[in-house]
């Protein structure tokens, strides 16, 4: 029980890596609020995860941002810790075939939307010397061939810097901040680009260990970096990818 009476809040947790996340969480003991913007896949989510909560809310808007926050102030009294795991992933396209409106989405949600709740939560986490885990990605780290997500790219390498510049920030609070850069992982997200066997033959062979990831590789991950087990590690930058990264 890693984190028997601790409080979290997973963005993103209706589905994929934050729902694996959560699970876990609350099989080692932590009290859980889970949020997203769809609150059909929110209430699926919540049926499965005992001592979970589920608050719709859009990162992309202050206020309901805010409304995560106070209602899991309201219910549990306290939070030590924030996965921010929120994201979207765009249409494939080059660069110059990019619209401004398509640009701005994804960093509103995958950049600004990670700002939001980190500047909301950071008061509290000030008062239990709390733990950010933030879900950056691979691509975050290096630039691949043929993968032309630039908005994505940006706004997940910007993630990883910003792990390190709150890690520093916070330290004076004791509040850890980590990163975890995942590769490929089996989601709702990367489907469509798992459907036929060429696709996934290719994409299993990207990953040195032989094979694409799971949403619970990357929770357990998440679950040490929120544990005593990694008190003494801050403004680290985990690849969570099969051996990508070493290519």
């Amino acid at each position: 029980m890693k984190l028997s009476g601790k409080v979290a809040i997973v963005t993103g947790g209706s589905r994929g890596i934050g729902k694996a996340t959560a699970i876990l969480f609350t099989q080692h003991g932590a009290d859980v609020v889970i949020t997203s913007k769809n609150k059909t896949n929110l209430e699926n989510a919540v049926k499965e995860i005992k001592n979970a909560v589920a608050i719709a809310g859009d990162i992309r808007k202050k206020t309901d941002v805010e409304n995560v926050v106070k209602n899991t102030l309201e219910h549990f009294g306290k939070i030590d810790i924030l996965v921010n795991n929120a994201g979207i992933f765009p249409k494939v396209k080059p660069l110059h075939e990019i619209s401004e409106e398509e640009w701005n989405e994804v960093i509103d949600v995958n950049l600004t939307g990670q700002f939001r709740f980190t500047k909301a939560v950071i008061p509290h986490l000030m008062k239990t010397s709390g733990c950010i885990v933030n879900v950056s990605s691979d691509a975050g780290l290096k630039s691949f061939e043929n993968f032309e997500a630039d908005a994505y790219t940006a706004s997940k390498g910007a993630f990883v810097l910003l792990t390190k510049a709150w890690a520093i920030e916070y330290a004076k609070y004791k509040i850890r901040v980590n990163c975890v850069c995942p590769g490929i992982v089996e989601t709702d997200m990367t489907q469509p680009y798992l459907e036929n066997e060429f696709d996934r033959s290719m994409a299993v062979a990207e990953h040195p260990i032989g094979r694409i990831g799971m949403p619970e590789d990357v929770a357990k991950a998440i679950l040490y970096l929120v544990s005593e087990d990694s008190s003494w590690i801050t403004g680290a930058i985990l690849p969570v990818d099969g051996g990508v990264i070493t290519k």
